[in-house]
């Protein structure tokens, strides 16, 4: 655009519909600055698989702390040992009344049919259509007590109160959901309860050991290094050979979170203080040490907020190992003893190949334990890479 030379003439410089129009809408762009939870949230719920294990955490907290209402039959009561799952449908076959499309599932018994297997010569199994019992919300079931309340409601049930076996039952007749809902507890239990405790210790060891550096730090990784040395495995079976077969399960459950607190906290303590190593020579940890701030200010206030984004991956990574390590344990019975349930004790029913073959059922706790190790794995890779994008 040129400037005319008569000075009488002022230019114009009026902006063109088109060109306001754009600044108009570069000024509604938001100032605001966010604050460091926000932006990782705001990172975090574009993961879709982080979302997905945020929601399944979630459900698995939820139905762990109220599982007697998730338990449609009481988890201890016996019923026809290695009875196969019922049938769940929505249509009842047939030309009686109650035959065609249902709105609410029903559940079909498995019954002996009157036919014998021709290789095996064992009764042929089937769903007894002829009774089919009507599943609903909110049923009427067995007595239980949450946080000191009697109760007889659940989340499913059929509407005559006759129990229903989603996933089938094991060897002493007892409801494998049921179990798996109520053993939830334990097996989830034991794994937070640990990661706590190898969060709590960890961290603070790490963070010590690397500010104060000098001699304290090298003699504490020497330490380090020979708890990381200790071959885990061994140790649990050689430990667990001096507790009595006789001892309650209280005692077996602390034996277990003792050692897997004893030599998890070392990795842990490893990792925060190769970052406090770094965050010590930043140049704001420079000027607290500089302007005479205490040693607990400097740690509380600028080193470990800055350790926390590594440490909340790390609990959401350890707790499907924990969760892992307690199946293997209880599956070999050093972890849980009855009357207590756990994911790894229902599996001791699955130990060898004629029981799989017969009942392929009873390895239904395995599906629990994927869908938690699934649950925080994927919870802890988004997170991971909300908090560190780069």
């Amino acid at each position: 655009m040129s400037i005319p030379n008569d000075p009488s003439v002022q230019p114009s410089f009026e902006i063109p519909p088109e060109e306001e129009g754009e600044d108009l809408r570069i000024s509604t762009v938001s100032t605001t600055s966010q604050s460091y939870t926000a932006l990782v949230w705001r990172r975090f719920r574009r993961s879709v698989p982080g979302m997905i294990g945020l929601v399944l955490v979630l459900m698995l907290l939820v139905m762990s702390v109220f599982a007697p209402f998730f338990a449609p039959v009481d988890p201890r009561a016996a019923h026809v040992a290695f009875a196969p799952p019922d049938r769940i449908s929505w249509h009842v076959p047939g030309d009686g009344p109650e035959a065609g499309w249902r709105l609410l599932p029903v559940a079909f018994p498995i019954v002996e049919t009157g036919d014998f297997d021709p290789v095996t010569f064992q009764p042929v199994m089937g769903p007894d259509y002829a009774n089919p019992r009507p599943l609903v919300l909110f049923a009427k079931g067995w007595e239980y007590t949450l946080f000191g309340i009697p109760m007889n409601r659940h989340f499913l049930g059929t509407v005559d109160g006759s129990p229903v076996h989603v996933l089938g039952t094991d060897r002493l007749g007892r409801d494998i959901l049921s179990r798996g809902i109520v053993g939830s507890r334990i097996s989830l239990a034991v794994a937070l309860v640990s990661v706590s405790l190898i969060t709590v210790i960890g961290t603070l060891f790490g963070i010590t050991s690397g500010y104060v550096g000098g001699r304290f730090d090298s003699w504490f990784q020497r330490f380090v290094e020979i708890i990381l040395a200790f071959p885990q495995l061994p140790l649990y079976l050689a430990l667990a050979a001096l507790i009595p077969a006789t001892a309650p399960s209280g005692l077996f459950l602390t034996f277990v979170v003792a050692v897997i607190v004893g030599l998890g906290w070392a990795q842990l303590s490893r990792e925060v203080r190769s970052k406090t190593l770094a965050l010590r020579q930043v140049d704001y940890v420079r000027a607290a040490m500089a302007v005479g701030a205490s040693d607990a200010r400097i740690i509380t206030r600028h080193i470990l907020p800055n350790v926390m984004s590594h440490v909340i991956v790390a609990i959401t990574m350890g707790i499907p190992a924990i969760v892992l390590l307690e199946s293997f344990l209880g599956f070999l019975g050093l972890a849980v003893k009855p009357p207590m349930i756990s994911w790894g004790l229902m599996l001791q029913d699955a130990g060898t190949f004629s029981v799989i073959g017969s009942y392929p059922w009873i390895l239904s706790p395995v599906g629990f334990v994927l869908l938690t190790v699934f649950a925080f794995n994927a919870l802890g890779d988004g997170l991971r890479d909300a908090i560190d994008p780069y």
